[in-house]
Protein backbone atom coordinates (compact mmCIF):
# COMPACT_ATOMS: atom_id res chain seq x y z
CA UNK A 1 0.00 0.00 0.00
CA UNK A 2 1.14 3.79 -0.61
CA UNK A 3 -0.14 6.95 0.99
CA UNK A 4 0.26 10.99 0.72
CA UNK A 5 0.31 12.72 3.84
CA UNK A 6 -2.61 15.00 3.54
CA UNK A 7 -1.57 17.75 7.03
CA UNK A 8 2.17 17.47 7.51
CA UNK A 9 2.43 17.01 11.12
CA UNK A 10 3.43 20.22 13.14
CA UNK A 11 6.45 18.22 14.80
CA UNK A 12 7.66 17.87 10.45
CA UNK A 13 7.53 21.47 10.15
CA UNK A 14 11.38 22.34 10.86
CA UNK A 15 14.21 20.89 9.03
CA UNK A 16 15.70 17.63 10.91
CA UNK A 17 19.46 17.57 11.07
CA UNK A 18 19.70 14.40 13.93
CA UNK A 19 17.47 10.76 15.00
CA UNK A 20 17.80 9.70 18.61
CA UNK A 21 16.88 5.85 18.23
CA UNK A 22 16.31 4.35 21.98
CA UNK A 23 15.71 1.03 23.73
CA UNK A 24 13.59 1.40 26.81
CA UNK A 25 13.98 -1.15 29.76
CA UNK A 26 17.91 -0.86 30.90
CA UNK A 27 18.16 2.30 28.34
CA UNK A 28 15.87 5.52 28.86
CA UNK A 29 14.32 3.59 31.76
CA UNK A 30 15.72 2.15 34.80
CA UNK A 31 16.14 -1.83 35.15
CA UNK A 32 14.23 -1.64 38.61
CA UNK A 33 12.01 1.16 38.77
CA UNK A 34 11.07 1.70 34.75
CA UNK A 35 11.72 5.28 35.21
CA UNK A 36 13.17 7.95 33.19
CA UNK A 37 13.86 10.90 35.32
CA UNK A 38 17.20 10.55 35.62
CA UNK A 39 16.96 11.54 31.83
CA UNK A 40 14.68 14.44 32.26
CA UNK A 41 17.40 17.32 31.33
CA UNK A 42 18.86 15.14 27.84
CA UNK A 43 15.09 14.93 27.00
CA UNK A 44 14.53 18.49 27.54
CA UNK A 45 16.89 19.71 25.20
CA UNK A 46 16.03 17.29 22.62
CA UNK A 47 12.58 18.61 22.95
CA UNK A 48 13.69 21.88 22.14
CA UNK A 49 15.86 21.60 19.31
CA UNK A 50 13.02 19.79 17.90
CA UNK A 51 15.11 16.19 17.34
CA UNK A 52 12.81 13.22 17.10
CA UNK A 53 13.17 10.52 19.72
CA UNK A 54 12.07 7.31 18.04
CA UNK A 55 11.51 4.60 20.25
CA UNK A 56 12.64 0.51 19.35
CA UNK A 57 12.08 -1.53 21.99
CA UNK A 58 10.88 -5.61 22.36
CA UNK A 59 8.19 -3.74 24.12
CA UNK A 60 4.65 -4.19 22.55
CA UNK A 61 2.58 -1.30 21.10
CA UNK A 62 -0.05 -1.40 24.05
CA UNK A 63 3.05 -0.89 26.13
CA UNK A 64 4.89 2.08 23.97
CA UNK A 65 1.90 4.16 23.36
CA UNK A 66 1.64 4.80 27.06
CA UNK A 67 5.31 5.81 27.46
CA UNK A 68 4.75 8.22 25.11
CA UNK A 69 2.28 9.83 26.49
CA UNK A 70 4.50 10.00 29.72
CA UNK A 71 7.19 11.63 27.54
CA UNK A 72 4.78 13.65 25.40
CA UNK A 73 5.98 12.11 22.19
CA UNK A 74 4.72 11.98 18.95
CA UNK A 75 7.19 10.26 16.54
CA UNK A 76 7.07 6.82 15.01
CA UNK A 77 8.09 4.38 16.87
CA UNK A 78 8.97 0.43 16.55
CA UNK A 79 7.72 -2.27 18.55
CA UNK A 80 8.82 -6.05 19.51
CA UNK A 81 12.25 -5.85 18.33
CA UNK A 82 11.67 -4.57 14.72
CA UNK A 83 8.29 -6.38 14.44
CA UNK A 84 6.78 -3.24 13.21
CA UNK A 85 6.98 0.55 12.94
CA UNK A 86 4.23 2.49 13.76
CA UNK A 87 4.23 5.87 11.54
CA UNK A 88 1.34 8.48 12.90
CA UNK A 89 -1.00 9.34 10.11
CA UNK A 90 0.10 12.20 8.22
CA UNK A 91 3.57 12.35 9.85
CA UNK A 92 5.33 12.27 6.99
CA UNK A 93 4.07 14.55 3.26
CA UNK A 94 6.06 11.97 0.95
CA UNK A 95 4.04 8.70 0.00
CA UNK A 96 5.61 5.86 1.25
CA UNK A 97 4.73 1.82 1.35
CA UNK A 98 3.47 0.44 4.20
CA UNK A 99 1.77 -3.34 4.83
CA UNK A 100 -1.66 -1.86 6.39
CA UNK A 101 -2.89 1.00 8.44
CA UNK A 102 -5.62 1.87 11.32
CA UNK A 103 -7.01 4.81 12.66
CA UNK A 104 -3.83 6.24 14.45
CA UNK A 105 -1.23 4.88 12.26
CA UNK A 106 0.02 3.61 8.10
CA UNK A 107 1.84 0.44 9.90
CA UNK A 108 5.27 -1.46 8.16
CA UNK A 109 5.09 -4.63 9.62
CA UNK A 110 8.51 -7.30 9.36
CA UNK A 111 7.83 -9.20 11.68
CA UNK A 112 5.83 -12.81 11.67
CA UNK A 113 2.61 -13.71 13.07
CA UNK A 114 2.28 -14.12 17.27
CA UNK A 115 0.42 -17.56 16.66
CA UNK A 116 3.01 -19.08 14.06
CA UNK A 117 6.37 -18.39 16.48
CA UNK A 118 3.51 -19.82 19.55
CA UNK A 119 3.54 -22.57 17.55
CA UNK A 120 7.28 -23.18 17.15
CA UNK A 121 7.75 -22.40 20.77
CA UNK A 122 5.89 -25.33 21.25
CA UNK A 123 7.67 -27.46 19.51
CA UNK A 124 10.22 -26.29 21.05
CA UNK A 125 8.71 -27.16 24.77
CA UNK A 126 8.01 -30.22 23.21
CA UNK A 127 12.02 -31.75 23.02
CA UNK A 128 12.61 -30.14 26.20
CA UNK A 129 9.88 -30.78 28.17
CA UNK A 130 9.84 -28.16 31.88
CA UNK A 131 13.00 -26.62 30.44
CA UNK A 132 11.56 -23.56 28.34
CA UNK A 133 8.29 -21.25 28.95
CA UNK A 134 7.16 -18.57 27.02
CA UNK A 135 4.95 -15.24 27.91
CA UNK A 136 1.96 -17.00 26.51
CA UNK A 137 2.10 -19.47 29.45
CA UNK A 138 2.91 -16.75 32.27
CA UNK A 139 -0.53 -15.74 33.68
CA UNK A 140 -0.82 -11.62 33.94
CA UNK A 141 0.27 -12.03 37.86
CA UNK A 142 2.88 -13.86 36.99
CA UNK A 143 4.63 -11.58 34.26
CA UNK A 144 4.13 -8.96 36.84
CA UNK A 145 6.29 -10.53 39.60
CA UNK A 146 8.95 -11.45 36.83
CA UNK A 147 9.00 -7.71 35.43
CA UNK A 148 8.43 -6.59 38.96
CA UNK A 149 5.52 -4.16 37.12
CA UNK A 150 2.15 -3.53 38.22
CA UNK A 151 -0.80 -5.98 37.04
CA UNK A 152 -2.07 -3.32 34.28
CA UNK A 153 1.13 -2.91 32.66
CA UNK A 154 1.82 -6.92 32.68
CA UNK A 155 -1.78 -7.18 30.85
CA UNK A 156 -0.26 -4.35 28.19
CA UNK A 157 2.92 -6.58 28.18
CA UNK A 158 1.09 -9.68 27.18
CA UNK A 159 -0.35 -7.89 24.16
CA UNK A 160 2.08 -9.25 21.86
CA UNK A 161 1.81 -9.61 17.89
CA UNK A 162 5.65 -10.54 16.63
CA UNK A 163 8.00 -11.74 19.50
CA UNK A 164 7.82 -13.97 22.28
CA UNK A 165 9.56 -13.15 25.13
CA UNK A 166 10.70 -16.83 26.55
CA UNK A 167 12.35 -18.10 29.95
CA UNK A 168 15.19 -21.17 29.89
CA UNK A 169 15.62 -23.08 32.94
CA UNK A 170 18.83 -25.00 31.45
CA UNK A 171 21.32 -22.74 29.17
CA UNK A 172 22.79 -26.21 27.87
CA UNK A 173 19.67 -26.08 25.41
CA UNK A 174 20.37 -22.96 23.93
CA UNK A 175 22.17 -24.18 20.66
CA UNK A 176 19.51 -27.13 19.87
CA UNK A 177 16.70 -24.55 20.42
CA UNK A 178 18.27 -22.00 18.42
CA UNK A 179 18.32 -24.52 15.03
CA UNK A 180 14.87 -25.38 16.15
CA UNK A 181 14.21 -21.75 15.52
CA UNK A 182 16.36 -21.38 12.52
CA UNK A 183 14.82 -24.21 11.58
CA UNK A 184 11.38 -22.43 11.10
CA UNK A 185 12.66 -19.65 9.66
CA UNK A 186 12.96 -17.66 13.18
CA UNK A 187 15.89 -16.57 15.19
CA UNK A 188 16.63 -16.06 18.91
CA UNK A 189 18.01 -13.04 20.61
CA UNK A 190 18.79 -12.13 23.77
CA UNK A 191 17.73 -9.02 25.51
CA UNK A 192 17.87 -7.85 29.19
CA UNK A 193 15.29 -10.23 31.49
CA UNK A 194 14.03 -13.04 28.43
CA UNK A 195 15.08 -14.27 25.27
CA UNK A 196 12.95 -13.57 22.52
CA UNK A 197 11.67 -15.87 19.85
CA UNK A 198 11.15 -13.81 16.29
CA UNK A 199 10.75 -13.85 13.00
CA UNK A 200 13.74 -12.17 10.70
CA UNK A 201 13.21 -8.88 12.04
CA UNK A 202 15.81 -6.69 13.99
CA UNK A 203 15.46 -3.25 15.36
CA UNK A 204 18.07 -2.62 12.57
CA UNK A 205 16.23 -2.97 9.82
CA UNK A 206 13.70 -0.64 11.25
CA UNK A 207 16.21 1.86 11.69
CA UNK A 208 17.31 1.50 8.61
CA UNK A 209 14.04 1.97 7.04
CA UNK A 210 13.13 5.37 8.67
CA UNK A 211 16.42 6.75 8.31
CA UNK A 212 15.19 6.48 4.75
CA UNK A 213 12.23 7.95 5.53
CA UNK A 214 13.10 11.10 7.13
CA UNK A 215 15.86 11.48 4.39
CA UNK A 216 13.97 11.79 1.78
CA UNK A 217 12.71 15.09 3.07
CA UNK A 218 15.22 16.07 5.66
CA UNK A 219 18.83 15.28 3.95
CA UNK A 220 21.62 14.75 5.60
CA UNK A 221 20.65 13.28 8.53
CA UNK A 222 22.86 11.83 11.29
CA UNK A 223 21.95 9.49 13.99
CA UNK A 224 22.30 8.42 17.53
CA UNK A 225 21.26 4.80 19.25
CA UNK A 226 21.31 3.89 22.53
CA UNK A 227 20.70 0.30 24.18
CA UNK A 228 22.61 -2.22 26.69
CA UNK A 229 21.87 -5.72 25.96
CA UNK A 230 22.65 -8.13 22.55
CA UNK A 231 19.24 -7.28 20.97
CA UNK A 232 20.33 -3.92 20.36
CA UNK A 233 23.52 -4.64 18.34
CA UNK A 234 21.78 -4.57 14.71
CA UNK A 235 20.17 -1.17 15.80
CA UNK A 236 23.74 0.13 17.17
CA UNK A 237 25.23 -1.15 13.92
CA UNK A 238 22.94 1.25 11.51
CA UNK A 239 23.43 4.56 13.07
CA UNK A 240 26.56 6.78 13.26
CA UNK A 241 26.71 7.36 16.82
CA UNK A 242 25.81 4.00 18.44
CA UNK A 243 25.79 4.32 21.91
CA UNK A 244 26.24 1.32 25.17
CA UNK A 245 24.42 1.63 28.25
CA UNK A 246 25.85 0.45 31.42
CA UNK A 247 23.96 -2.61 32.74
CA UNK A 248 22.34 -2.66 36.06
CA UNK A 249 25.69 -3.94 37.74
CA UNK A 250 27.63 -1.27 36.02
CA UNK A 251 29.36 -2.51 33.71
CA UNK A 252 28.92 -2.68 29.63
CA UNK A 253 27.39 -5.93 28.28
CA UNK A 254 30.68 -7.78 26.86
CA UNK A 255 28.88 -9.12 24.15
CA UNK A 256 28.05 -6.04 22.55
CA UNK A 257 30.93 -5.28 20.21
CA UNK A 258 31.08 -2.43 17.44
CA UNK A 259 33.95 -0.59 16.17
CA UNK A 260 33.22 3.04 17.08
CA UNK A 261 31.05 1.87 19.77
CA UNK A 262 30.90 4.71 22.67
CA UNK A 263 30.54 3.37 26.34
CA UNK A 264 28.17 5.32 28.36
CA UNK A 265 29.74 6.67 31.69
CA UNK A 266 26.40 5.35 33.54
CA UNK A 267 23.85 3.40 34.25
CA UNK A 268 20.34 3.19 32.67
CA UNK A 269 18.69 6.61 32.76
CA UNK A 270 21.82 7.94 34.21
CA UNK A 271 24.25 7.10 31.11
CA UNK A 272 21.64 7.84 28.92
CA UNK A 273 21.34 11.19 30.20
CA UNK A 274 24.87 11.86 29.94
CA UNK A 275 26.17 10.08 26.61
CA UNK A 276 23.03 11.71 25.16
CA UNK A 277 23.87 15.49 26.32
CA UNK A 278 27.42 14.95 25.55
CA UNK A 279 26.59 13.76 21.64
CA UNK A 280 24.70 17.10 21.21
CA UNK A 281 27.39 19.33 22.47
CA UNK A 282 29.70 17.29 19.76
CA UNK A 283 27.26 17.28 16.93
CA UNK A 284 26.50 21.07 17.72
CA UNK A 285 30.12 22.00 16.42
CA UNK A 286 29.57 19.73 13.54
CA UNK A 287 26.11 20.21 12.03
CA UNK A 288 23.19 22.26 12.23
CA UNK A 289 20.91 21.11 14.89
CA UNK A 290 17.33 22.36 14.78
CA UNK A 291 17.04 25.48 16.97
CA UNK A 292 15.30 25.28 20.23
CA UNK A 293 11.74 26.06 20.28
CA UNK A 294 10.40 23.70 17.76
CA UNK A 295 8.00 21.20 19.41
Amino acid sequence: METHGTNENSSMKERFALLVFTDLDGTLLDHDSYSFEPALPALTVLKKRNIPLIICTSKTRAEIERIRIQLHNNHPFVSENGGAIFIPKDYFSHPFEYTREDSAYRIIEYGISYSRIREVLKKMEAHFPGKIKGFGDFPTEEVAHLCDFPREQARLAKMREYDEPFLIKDIQILDKIQQIAKNADLHISKGGRFYHLLGQNDKGKAVLRLREMYEKTFKPIKTIALGDSPNDLQMLEAVDYPVLIQKADGTHDPSVKRENLIQAPGIGPSGWNAAVLKLLDHLSNTIKLASEGGT
